[in-house]
């Protein structure tokens, strides 16, 4: 569903429950993303936080899929993320190296990514693909990170590997222009890099599920 009413819903949830959920965790340190928490990704280099609109690549050269920048306001509902994954119930804790999809809130299309050339650096596109019942491998990316806690940790530093193509989702402090000044690239590129460390921060993060 894609009606203004439900976009105000989940808005309504980020602001309402999401702080109370926050302070009933008795240690915010070990706050786990869960399948079906609401996050955003903050990438470690440049401090803009992952975000798409509907504003769409060029044809031609680019895919003409709806742009995925960085942006510096930390306060956007174009920043918002739904975790999820395959057979995976909501408030089930991300292992390391488990394959996810992020589901952009307010379009309901696919992060995703795919053998177009990024716009202003020539790496890898990615962009916003699909829709609640449209969905490919280029939606997928796996989750991982160089500790050995065994589930994604908020605040934790990870990496997204997209299974496609092995690139790294990745951030720099290359800007565009108009429409969107301010917003920086967001690409994927073979190397791991500063450019593709990224924290999942504020959000509605789902109790984890007790083992049955």
């Amino acid at each position: 569903m894609r009606s203004g009413s439900a976009l105000l819903l989940l808005v309504v949830i980020l602001l309402l429950v999401g702080p109370a959920l926050a302070e009933e965790e008795p240690d915010v340190d070990h706050v786990l993303v869960t399948c079906g928490s609401l996050i955003k990704l903050e990438a470690d280099k440049t401090r803009h936080v992952l975000h798409s609109h509907e504003v769409s690549y060029g044809y031609g050269r680019g895919s003409g899929q709806q742009s995925v920048t960085g942006y510096p306001e930390k306060d956007q509902a174009g920043s918002l993320w739904v975790v999820r994954s395959e057979n995976c119930r909501q408030g089930t804790a991300i292992s390391k190296g488990q394959e996810v999809r992020l589901q952009h809130v307010a379009t309901r299309r696919w992060l995703h990514s795919h053998l177009f050339a990024s716009p202003l650096s020539n790496n890898q596109e990615v962009s916003c693909f699909g829709d609640d019942a449209t969905s490919d491998t280029g939606d997928v990316w796996r989750v991982d990170w160089d500790s050995s806690e065994p589930h994604w940790l908020r605040d934790a530093v990870v990496r997204l590997v997209h299974k496609d193509t092995g690139a790294y989702l990745s951030n720099h402090n290359v800007k565009y222009q108009r429409p969107i000044p301010g917003h920086t690239e967001i690409f994927a590129v073979k190397q791991k890099g500063p450019h593709a460390l990224w924290r999942a921060t504020e959000g509605v993060y789902f109790p984890t599920r007790a083992e049955a």
